[in-house]
């Protein structure tokens, strides 16, 4: 049975639309909140972190109130990057941890992230339990009066996030004489990534860190890397850092103005950790990740597995295998030695870590040559138009046209109402012709 409010990475649209509005958000806190209160753990604590969206003004009130109401006591941390909700709902041994964001999204759309008290997203299976309390009568979960939960702000949320991130690391490990560019996405992170950064010693120049609740991803950040580009070639930085609106991704850009992906990257810490015998089992990607990536393990010896599109895939599939590193193309990159879920600050710092003794972002990152790749992003009203007959014969044609050639693949997006067709083939021409075929088929 599908999920009815849960997508792959949490809930998300458009605000005041649909499931994103306050009376929404009042049930998922109280449904989240009756499900972890009934595994009966001693203290019943949500901590909830949020983007720098203007709807979060209302969403997060709601959601509150409706956490409050199942008997939960609530601490709210403002702006913080996701992978700091989830190290604190860990850390302060909370039922569970909710973000509020639309990750990568424009300003207009909102959402969350559930995690559980092990700083893990949810199953499929725990949120399917909390859809159906979500469907149930609001009357039979709320608390009596004298349990009602209690609500405080933690000011100082985005310094206890940056401790934990220092404490992976040597106590000796600094910056300086290293230039750093960044661009914060006017997102969660423009507060913390900075403060980090400066706190170890490098000169730090920054972008996306003027958040007015509108311009979250606003021609910024991890999705529109050329800004990151401009900024390192103007300051002359020895590595541009691109986040995205929560900061669970990272994009980087090279001294040289070369902008490098999350499978160079990828490709580049499996390569340090194996060296270093850090790296455990081998590395999960995902459909979308490179040909040519998959080529470069196999000839490194690198075991590589595939997993759906989306992080917490990626974290599952970790988990069942037992690898520490897996990751996406889009830059969400789990280091499973320090971290349950996607943080682009961390693997920002893994890799300064690795530049510390004087090497150059270029020589690091250029790690495979990849395979020529063509993502087309279709907006569609149904989603499900993939699996109309004239769309599936179209897929087959295109198939059978790519033969061994290259790949192709045909995907609902989780987050958006869009489609998404992924070519791949050292033939481009081949490619384009492929994807004009499937995409002919959606539009008319």
């Amino acid at each position: 049975m599908s999920k009815k409010y849960f997508g792959t990475d949490g809930i998300r649209g458009k605000v005041n639309k649909g499931n994103i509005n306050g009376e929404m958000f009042f049930k998922f806190g109280l449904s989240a909140g009756t499900y972890f209160k009934n595994l009966k753990k001693n203290k019943q604590i949500a901590i909830i972190a949020k983007d720098t969206r203007l709807s979060g003004y209302t969403l997060e009130p709601a959601l509150v109130s409706g956490l409050v109401s199942a008997g939960m006591h609530v601490y709210t941390l403002g702006p913080l990057p996701t992978n700091g909700l989830a190290m604190l709902t860990k850390k302060m041994r909370a039922n569970m941890g909710i973000m509020i964001t639309a990750s990568h999204n424009p300003y207009f759309d909102n959402g969350l992230k559930l995690f559980g008290p092990d700083g893990l997203k949810l199953s499929d299976q725990i949120e399917k339990k909390i859809e159906k309390l979500i469907d149930s009568k609001i009357t039979q979960n709320l608390s009596k009066p004298n349990l009602l939960g209690r609500v405080k702000r933690l000011e100082d949320a985005n310094d206890r996030y940056i401790k934990i991130l220092k404490s992976n690391f040597p106590k000796n490990f600094r910056l300086k004489k290293i230039k750093i560019a960044i661009d914060c996405a006017n997102g969660a992170g423009y507060k913390s990534a900075p403060k980090l950064l400066k706190s170890l010693g490098a000169k730090v120049y920054t972008t996306g860190t003027s958040p007015n609740g509108l311009n979250i991803n606003q021609k910024c950040g991890s999705t529109f890397p050329r800004k990151i580009k401009l900024l390192v070639k103007k300051y002359r930085a020895n590595l541009g850092i691109s986040l995205d609106g929560d900061a669970d991704r990272v994009i980087l850009c090279d001294e040289r103005g070369t902008i490098v992906d999350g499978d160079q990257i990828l490709a580049m810490l499996a390569n340090r950790w194996k060296r270093k015998k850090i790296l455990r089992g081998g590395v999960i990607g995902t459909l979308m990740s490179n040909y040519g990536l998959q080529n470069y393990f196999k000839e490194k010896k690198i075991k590589f597995l595939r997993a759906n599109v989306g992080d917490r895939y990626v974290k599952e599939k970790m988990q069942k295998n037992k690898f520490n590193l897996g990751g996406e193309q889009s830059g969400h990159i789990i280091l499973g030695k320090f971290a349950t879920t996607g943080d682009g600050l961390l693997v920002a710092l893994e890799v300064l870590f690795s530049m510390r003794k004087g090497k150059k972002a270029s020589e690091l990152l250029k790690i495979f040559k990849p395979m020529p790749q063509i993502l087309e992003n279709i907006i569609v009203r149904d989603k499900n138009i993939i699996n109309k007959l004239k769309c599936k014969k179209a897929i087959r044609k295109a198939n059978k046209l790519m033969g061994k050639e290259g790949r192709l693949l045909v995907r609902k997006s989780g987050t958006e109402p869009k489609i998404r067709i992924m070519g791949e083939s050292y033939n481009k021409n081949l490619i384009i012709k492929c994807i004009k075929i499937i995409k002919h088929s959606i539009e008319h």
